[in-house]
């Protein structure tokens, strides 16, 4: 049966790059089912409104990261940090504490930027917020995207170096054999 990976990007910019990115996973990897898995309509975190269900755009968000397999997450690094809008995504994913729909949710992390040193420091971040929601993070392989700009056609959108591509398609393909892994330590 094939695997269900919610896709969350770090980013809102209608161009972002992470989105091209995220865009190119599906045709890499075609033996999984892909949902794009929305952050733009979150309101800011406040513990006043996380009652019940909490507010429908919360509510909405939750249900499709609980009918997942896992998530990957592919966002760009802001002020050498994780972007404030995935922050607070993930905030909002990791509350009520005992039932949080990232308890034990395996988890990627991608990220792409036009600098140098790719998107380590808040690659680190966020793979600690997601420590911190006793999600299981895939460990060792880490997909750092540097120098975007030369890597994609701004024209259609897409990923063409080759390189790249191929390095994309090993982490998803790992990533689905982690949620295996996962799904066997969760029995």
């Amino acid at each position: 049966m094939s695997k269900r990976i919610g896709i969350i990007v770090g980013s809102l910019r209608e161009s972002s790059f992470n989105q091209m990115i995220a865009n190119s996973i599906p045709e890499l990897v075609d033996s999984a089912e892909y949902e794009y898995i929305s952050i733009a309509n979150l309101p800011l975190y406040n513990a006043d409104l996380d009652h019940e269900e909490g507010p429908d755009p919360v509510k909405h968000y939750r249900e499709a990261i609980e009918k997942t397999d896992g998530i990957l997450i592919v966002s760009p690094e802001y002020n050498s940090g994780i972007p404030g809008v995935l922050k607070n995504a993930l905030d909002w994913a990791s509350t009520p504490t005992k039932t949080a729909v990232l308890i034990h949710k395996p988890a990627g992390v991608i990220g792409a930027t036009p600098g140098a040193k790719g998107t380590i420091l808040s690659q680190q971040q966020i793979r600690q917020t997601l420590d911190a929601t006793l999600s299981y993070v895939m460990p060792a392989q880490k997909m750092y995207i540097s120098q975007i700009m030369d890597k994609i056609d701004s024209d259609t959108r897409k990923l063409t170096d080759d390189t790249t591509r191929k390095y994309l398609q090993r982490y998803v393909q790992s990533f689905l054999q982690w949620i295996n892994q996962v799904q066997r330590l969760n029995e």
